[in-house]
């Protein structure tokens, strides 16, 4: 993936969707943020931002904060969109070497009893289905990944979601999108949502597959690409 990005300084980041940012040329601006999650570690002020620009002159505000580039130089994608479109990218080129067996693949496909979007649907050519569900990790300690960085109680109902499918027989895959150059490994943060923590444990136990892979960052002044390119360990405790 290729984005054409402009930096800036960060301010401060408020109202969840919104932050305040200075251009190079000393200008204050507020661009979008469209991350609802906490964002610890990777909204700092004075770290890099680096953003997009919409050509949609109805947008209140045309940037889109897609990048943070933090005081120890880590580079992290804090625009959680580009994470299944990241995804989409490296299933479609065979790089998930777990889900490279398909035939046909499908986006925000409806499944479960509570009302769910699986992020990605795909069929072998046997007619075996398996379910994706996508999450993006953002969330740093000591070189350690972890996912949800906020309770989610929408993270808890799709592991519940892809327990059933396991027990419908069919596949399901939990896959963690490592969008932080610092991290190596993801867990789930027990410390931030206790009740996630026990359902991941559970759903491992009960035969969903639970798998991470990284993105690697190419930036210059203009240009950043970004590539899912490797997979790192998920620790289940």
């Amino acid at each position: 993936m290729k984005l054409e990005l402009g930096h800036a300084t960060l301010e401060k980041r408020y109202k969840r969707f919104l932050a305040d940012v200075i251009l190079p040329n000393g200008e204050k601006t507020t661009i979008h943020c469209a991350n609802t999650g906490a964002m610890t570690g990777c909204a700092d002020a004075g770290s890099i931002v680096r953003y997009s620009i919409s050509d949609n002159v109805k947008r209140k505000y045309p940037f889109s904060w897609e990048l943070s580039i933090t005081h120890e130089q880590h580079m992290i994608c804090v625009n959680t969109i580009r994470a299944n479109q990241l995804v989409e990218e490296a299933l479609v080129n065979r790089r998930i070497t777990q889900l490279t067996q398909f035939t046909s693949l499908k986006r925000e496909v409806r499944y479960g009893e509570e009302n769910s979007k699986v992020d990605f649907f795909i069929k072998d050519s046997q007619g075996k289905d398996t379910y994706i569900e996508v999450k993006s990790v953002t969330l740093l300690d000591a070189k350690q990944g972890y996912f949800p960085d906020a309770k989610t109680v929408r993270g808890q109902k799709h592991l519940r979601e892809l327990m059933d499918v396991v027990a419908s027989g069919k596949r399901a895959v939990l896959l963690f999108a490592v969008l932080h150059s610092g991290i190596e490994s993801v867990a789930a943060a027990r410390h931030i949502d206790e009740k996630y923590a026990q359902l991941l444990l559970e759903a491992y136990q009960q035969g969903v597959e639970i798998i991470a892979y990284k993105a690697d960052f190419n930036l210059t002044s203009t240009i950043a690409e970004l590539t899912l390119t490797h997979q790192v360990p998920v620790i289940i405790d």
